[in-house]
């Protein structure tokens, strides 16, 4: 007989997910996983199957709580003319918050973008399927807060705004005041 599941997956991936935004996953250690969830190795591995396991469960994780949140006004079938407008503030607000994860440690998917365990298949196609997706999800907030704006020039902004949210999520690690001076370029841009 199998042994029963005594812990909440959501909360273990959840306590998983801010060790590796903060330290990464190959400086995520197994103990320091460990204390962050309450499981033994043992059950990580059972549940998980391997550290990788836990780590693609928090990347999951990530993008259904962290991200898709943010980006639903703008792929809603209504999105509004300030979605986008909403979008870039709710995120300058995120990252000038000081206790915020993502004020000290930007973006977890492009932290990894910078790491060898974006080396690994499904890393990389995690990350761009992100990139992929808040380009798209722009595109759309452009279209309707320029209604008039050509497919042209509505994918060349959408591709700038895209550059300048991946910028500052990783200026947010290293100099908060840039990563917030890169988010008010977007705002100015969309202002224009």
């Amino acid at each position: 007989m199998g042994r029963v599941q005594a812990f909440e997956t959501d909360e273990v991936v959840r306590s998983a997910r801010a060790v590796f935004w903060e330290h990464g996953y190959e400086e995520a250690s197994l103990p320091e996983l460990e204390r962050a969830t309450g499981l033994s190795r043992s059950s990580i591995y059972h549940a998980f199957g391997s550290k990788r396991g836990l780590f693609d469960a928090a990347v999951a994780s990530y993008l259904n709580e962290i991200i898709r949140p943010r980006l639903l006004p703008l792929n809603s079938p209504d999105v509004t003319e300030i979605a986008i407008l909403d979008y870039f503030t709710t995120l300058r607000a995120a990252l000038a918050q000081p206790d915020s994860q993502q004020s000290h440690h930007g973006c977890l998917l492009l932290n990894a973008a910078g790491a060898p365990i974006a080396h690994e298949s499904a890393v990389s196609v995690a990350i761009a399927g992100y990139r992929q997706e808040l380009k798209s999800s722009l595109s759309l907030g452009i279209a309707a807060h320029r209604p008039g704006i050509d497919d042209v020039a509505r994918l060349q902004l959408a591709t700038v705004l895209s550059s300048l949210v991946i910028a500052a999520m990783t200026l947010a690690r290293i100099d908060k005041e840039q990563a917030l001076a890169t988010v008010d370029t977007a705002l100015e841009l969309l202002n224009n």
